[in-house]
């Protein structure tokens, strides 16, 4: 792959595109863990935006820790629509919780943005699990706040309309964003294609919602490129406190 640059022991799963057997939708609960695998060697690699970093169907014995940029986890509907479950923010975790069940991975990641990511064998996280009570707190901890966090977005989305669902992903992948000290999280590099997928909605009605947030200046931009103006009156959308026609 013309986006690793550092390694070239590539690991059987790992920037290979795959296709989901069951074609089912799997709520991969995020570990994000700050210090635990710094210090541990691991291999770096880079990927444009746009790239395969590891595909759905795969069995893999390695994880990775988002080092800068984002990643996208993605599977398909039924109806042959991508929908994007999940963006992962730096100092996100992929394939955490395969290594440890020892599974195929259920989705597909790509890079959302051009990022580095550091792979590490899955032994350490089991090593890890099987050895230290306060780390397996941890990822029981962080699984069940994440899931809890997709019920939550599943009951919103189906009591919303699309205007508040599109204005409440905004602010969300806000704070993703903004979890890299080189973002403010105003601005955000999300295709419309890509945004459509998130909601997920059709790319024709996503469009004509930001096209009205544009001319109510809440949001800016283009290419790409979404810039937050007015966060007030976006979160007022989110709420369905105020309707931009």
């Amino acid at each position: 792959m013309d986006g690793v640059t550092h390694a070239s022991d590539r690991r059987v799963g790992i920037g290979k595109a795959a296709v989901s057997a069951s074609g089912g939708i799997h709520l991969g609960s995020r570990i994000v863990l700050d210090d635990e695998f710094l210090s541990c060697r691991s291999s770096v690699r880079r990927f444009r935006r746009g790239e395969v970093i590891a595909g759905a169907g795969v069995l893999i014995d390695m994880f990775a820790r988002v080092h800068a940029g984002v990643v996208s986890a993605s599977t398909m509907l039924p109806d042959g629509r991508e929908f994007i479950v999940e963006i992962i923010p730096k100092s996100g975790l992929i394939g955490e919780l395969e290594v440890l069940r020892r599974q195929t991975l259920s989705l597909e990641y790509r890079a959302a943005s051009n990022c580095e990511l550091h792979f590490f064998e899955g032994r350490l996280l089991r090593d890890m699990y099987a050895s230290d009570p306060c780390f397996r707190e941890k990822v029981f901890s962080r699984a069940l706040a994440r899931i809890s966090e997709l019920e939550l977005r599943i009951i919103a989305n189906a009591a919303s309309s699309l205007q508040s669902r599109l204005a409440s992903t905004l602010l969300r992948l806000s704070a993703v964003y903004g979890k890299d000290a080189a973002n403010s999280g105003d601005e955000l590099i999300i295709s419309q294609n890509d945004l459509a997928a998130t909601l997920p909605a059709s790319r024709e009605k996503v469009n004509q919602c930001l096209r009205r947030l544009r001319e109510g200046k809440i949001i800016d931009g283009g290419q790409g490129k979404i810039r937050i103006l007015n966060r007030k009156a976006l979160e007022a959308c989110a709420n369905g406190a105020v309707s931009v026609k």
